[in-house]
């Protein structure tokens, strides 16, 4: 029996591609430099980011320097950009997100996130009027763990007090949360609602997970 449903954020409660972009290409514009190059100096900070080693600023003022553009004035706009397109992403909700985490509540559901997350992400995901629904939140950020570490997964279902065979995981399948979740006893199902053919987005179709075309999906699942 199904006693907790677990969340991936990105691309599966909320999604970053609804919301003007603010990746490394809109980064490398506003610094001048060329994309490739500002990639290969801002990409090795990614794992420090995730884990809270290092905020947005930390990062990428060394990057600045490097390249010789770097001004006060400069690193703010880019943080500022950074977080707008951040919280923005939040006034983007499918539909059915608020009426199936309504829904899974008036169940006696437990509910969790697992997250990989920037520090700058955070602060929004905390914020939001997603966070109240969630028993127990598993920031990467937070935690110093990420995704596809088990170890964020069983502090998970601590948290939420049951045990891993009694979690449903839903998420859109990047960082293998998928494969992950699956090896460690919970069934797995594909967040698929706002995948999109062709987008920058971290996961394709995985068909060999339960496929979830709307939110409400999930509860359908827990029907079955």
């Amino acid at each position: 029996m199904v006693r907790a449903v677990v969340f991936d954020m990105y691309e599966t409660l909320i999604t970053l591609f609804e919301a003007p972009l603010y990746f490394s290409a809109e980064m490398a514009r506003d610094a001048g430099v060329p994309v490739e190059d500002f990639r290969r100096a801002w990409y090795p900070s990614e794992a420090d980011r995730t884990l809270g080693h290092l905020s947005f600023e930390e990062a990428l003022a060394p990057v600045l320097r490097q390249f010789g553009c770097y001004t006060p004035e400069l690193l703010a706009r880019m943080g500022d950009r950074r977080r707008a397109a951040k919280r923005e992403a939040f006034a983007h909700l499918h539909p059915q997100i608020l009426p199936m985490l309504d829904a899974l509540k008036a169940r006696g559901v437990r509910i969790g996130l697992i997250t990989n997350c920037f520090l700058e992400e955070a602060e929004y995901i905390r914020r939001s009027e997603l966070y109240p629904y969630f028993h127990t939140a598993m920031l990467s950020c937070a935690e110093g763990l990420s995704k596809p570490d088990p170890a964020i997964f069983l502090r998970c279902a601590e948290g939420l007090g049951v045990e891993l065979q009694q979690c449903l995981y839903v998420g859109d399948g990047g960082s293998r949360e998928l494969e992950t979740a699956q090896s460690l006893g919970m069934q797995a199902a594909q967040a698929a609602w706002y995948l999109k053919d062709g987008a920058l987005q971290p996961s394709g179709r995985k068909p060999e997970f339960i496929q979830l075309a709307a939110p409400l999906d999930v509860l359908r699942l827990l029907d079955n």
